[in-house]
């Protein structure tokens, strides 16, 4: 079927969609119903994110324009237009993010008693104690470089905060500028003084100072017999996407390696930041230096890479924070867990395995309200020491340091079993991590593949193999998110533990497919990119058209991270003027214009940013009265649809199917963390006038009550 042009004027840039997603971030940041701590990670978040959309996408942008490519976007844009665009679109949050920092979060933090003081509001028994801290733990790891003909401009290495010095030569009056190198990577960003060296009569309960303003007031001491005439502080983020051509495995790994290694040094520079209060004379020589574009510049009026406020959250008072939550057992695994005793030792129960419990039913798990660890980690850990399983077969695309899963893999290798794992090299940000896991995994015997040439491999699938009364039975798990007990805490997800044959074959050809020369294109259960997952997922929607034409009333439902695809954008526009009622939910991109008259009137789109970061995918469609709903790891985004091997799973239990559509329903009605997005593409934030429904509050209690069932 021919593809379907879409109107510029009916798809929103991808790059402002994803500046209005890291606006919602802000926006928590900002409310004042937001814990004081919690204001803190997000503009932590808010920065993070923001430091990685200009080392990979703005990255991107400038290499096309350097390239001389003038491709325009699906909206219209060229590369300049866009990088243009982006800038015009930052500057007020940046501004919004520093005054909330100057004047609401420092000031509110310190009368709850943590105190954030400038060096220069030190007391002298705070000064004398910081000096003394500054000659013994800081002073011996920093390197001064000098900057003049003799010493050519030092290399800045990507994320760095940096201190600019104005030295003058007294016996000469020759100005020279020096670099110093913040070690924040080593140190905290915040160095925490002794609280009984406060002047106030009620000792606050924390005080601490930034470090680069540590670094900057001992200068003389690095510089002795020279004046210090002035300190600017200044940050460069450079191009840190990795180019990797298709290789063989083995080669594979060599490339990533030696990208790796150039992107802890960095690419090029994409932005420079510098303190406000700079001179124009220095700007223009750090600019010069490394080779910065006035338009990369931006000056900020405040302190430079607040990702460091995550640091914050130790701060112990628990009253400025969201009440801590651990997550529960799911109920119908609670009598096929093992317990950890006092000593570190595993108390093994007397009671039926997991695989018993997934024979007799699908189980649903919904994480972080079902504690990872207690459901898929156990099941593999399970399979790992079960004398009757034969093989596991599974995909890791990040996964945690220290990873309880990696250990289970190398114990059930160990205990003889066929173990295969697929590591994905490519996973960005995360690629030095998982070199190190094959290689651990492949010392170990555990058969270590790379996945589809050309492919990422972004699907989170499990299938293990047991003998059961001469015969072999597969388990699978199929999932939203990665194998990792961190992010796990963390983000929401979703995963299916399922004993039914369909799947089971299903799973053991998805990963013929993966491991050798397989080109199947159809599957019984799943729906698998790049093969069948684009064609399966709009056929779905076409089918709702049918219904709709025919007056049984289509409607969708769907939730996801972002919905980018420009085809996936039409069709679903030709949805609403069918008369199909769709209802998104999407936390990060969406191009897509809902509520336009005569165009997408009947869509209506919410984005939720709570305190766990929403990255389950979920496709309702209502089908005429017999609803089918699916669950799985892709996104609608050309990239998950055609460039990556992604699976999605239909759920097939009644039981669990409503449950995936109370829980989308619980969504729609959230009013605490939920955005409306508007029909010119903006969004604005829901404010409850009496009843308070927050989704993920409302999971964690009825967890903690036992009811998963009726959330």
């Amino acid at each position: 079927m021919a593809k379907q042009a879409l109107d510029p004027d009916l798809y929103i840039n991808r790059e402002l969609s994803w500046i209005a997603f890291n606006e919602r971030v802000l926006i928590q940041a900002l409310d004042e119903r937001t814990p004081l701590l919690e204001q803190a990670k997000f503009s932590a978040i808010f920065s993070n994110n923001l430091d990685e959309f200009f080392m990979v996408r703005v990255a991107s942008l400038k290499a096309q324009v350097e390239a001389g490519i003038n491709k325009r976007s699906e909206d219209g844009l060229t590369p300049i237009e866009q990088l243009q665009a982006i800038r015009e679109n930052l500057a007020p949050l940046l501004r919004r993010q520093q005054d909330h920092y100057r004047t609401r979060l420092k000031q509110q933090l310190h009368d709850q008693g943590a105190h954030l003081l400038d060096y220069a509001q030190l007391n002298q028994r705070q000064q004398l104690w910081i000096d003394n801290y500054f000659q013994t733990a800081i002073f011996p790891v920093l390197t001064p470089l000098a900057v003049d003909p003799a010493h050519p401009f030092p290399f800045v290495s990507n994320l760095s905060l940096n201190v600019a010095a104005l030295i003058r030569d007294p016996e000469t009056g020759q100005s020279l500028l020096a670099r110093v190198k913040v070690p924040q990577t080593i140190l905290p960003r915040f160095v925490a003084i002794p609280t009984d060296l406060a002047d106030s009569k009620d000792r606050p309960v924390h005080t601490a100072v930034p470090l680069e303003q540590v670094v900057a007031f001992n200068l003389e001491l690095l510089f002795p017999g020279m004046s210090i005439e002035g300190h600017y502080f200044f940050r460069v983020t450079r191009d840190a996407d990795l180019e990797l051509r298709d290789l063989e495995a083995d080669d594979l790994m060599i490339a990533i390696e030696q990208g790796l290694r150039k992107r802890r040094m960095g690419g090029e520079v994409v932005r420079l930041e510098v303190a406000d209060e700079m001179p124009q004379d220095m700007v223009e020589m750090l600019l010069d230096g490394m080779s910065v574009e006035e338009n990369d510049l931006y000056r900020v009026d405040g302190p430079l890479g607040l990702d460091d406020l995550f640091g914050l959250m130790a701060i112990p008072l628990a009253k400025l924070k969201d009440e801590s939550h651990s997550g529960m057992t799911p109920a119908v695994l609670g009598r096929a867990q093992r317990s950890m005793l006092e000593d570190g030792s595993i108390k093994e129960e007397e009671f039926e395995s997991i695989f018993s419990v997934v024979r007799r039913r699908d189980v649903l798990l919904h994480h972080p309200y079902d504690l990872f660890s207690t459901s898929v980690e156990e099941f593999i850990n399970q399979a790992a020491d079960d004398p009757l399983v034969m093989g596991i077969k599974m995909t890791l695309y990040r996964t945690s340091k220290d990873s309880p899963i990696i250990a289970a893999l190398i114990r059930a290798a160990e205990n003889g079993k066929q173990v295969m794992a697929l590591v994905e090299l490519k996973a960005r940000f995360d690629e030095d991590n998982n070199i190190q896991w094959a290689k651990q995994l492949e010392s170990s015997g555990v058969h270590v593949v790379y996945g589809v040439l050309g492919l990422k491999t972004h699907t989170k699938i499990v299938l293990v193999v047991r003998k059961e009364k001469e015969r072999l039975r597969s388990y699978v798990h199929i999932g939203t998110g990665n194998y990792n007990s961190k992010t796990s805490r963390l983000y929401t997800d979703l995963g299916l533990l399922s004993a039914r044959p369909e799947l089971g074959q299903d799973l053991v050809e998805l990963f013929n497919y993966l491991t050798g020369f397989s080109k199947q294109q159809e599957f019984r259960k799943l729906l698998v990119a790049p093969v069948s997952l684009r064609k399966g997922m709009e056929n779905l929607i076409r089918r709702e058209i049918k219904h709709a034409r025919e007056g049984g009333g289509g409607h969708i439902k769907a939730k996801m991270n972002s919905l980018v695809d420009p085809e996936i954008i039409a069709l679903l526009y030709e949805a609403s003027q069918a008369g199909v009622i769709i209802e998104l939910i999407i936390r990060g991109m969406c191009c897509l214009y809902p509520g336009r008259e005569g165009v997408s009137d009947n869509i209506s789109v919410i984005s939720i940013i709570g305190r766990f970061l929403e990255h389950s995918r979920v496709f309702w469609f209502a089908n005429g009265g017999e609803p089918e709903v699916y669950i799985g790891s892709a996104d609608w985004m050309p990239r998950n649809l055609d460039r990556r091997v992604e699976a999605v799973t239909s759920i097939d239990e009644p039981a669990l199917r409503q449950q995936l559509e109370r829980l989308l329903q619980l969504y729609l009605d959230d009013n605490r963390g939920s955005f409306d997005m508007q029909e010119d593409g903006s969004f604005r934030q829901r404010h409850p006038e009496d009843v308070v429904c927050n989704s993920q509050l409302h999971l964690i209690e009825h967890w903690k009550k036992g009811l998963q069932t009726h959330a």
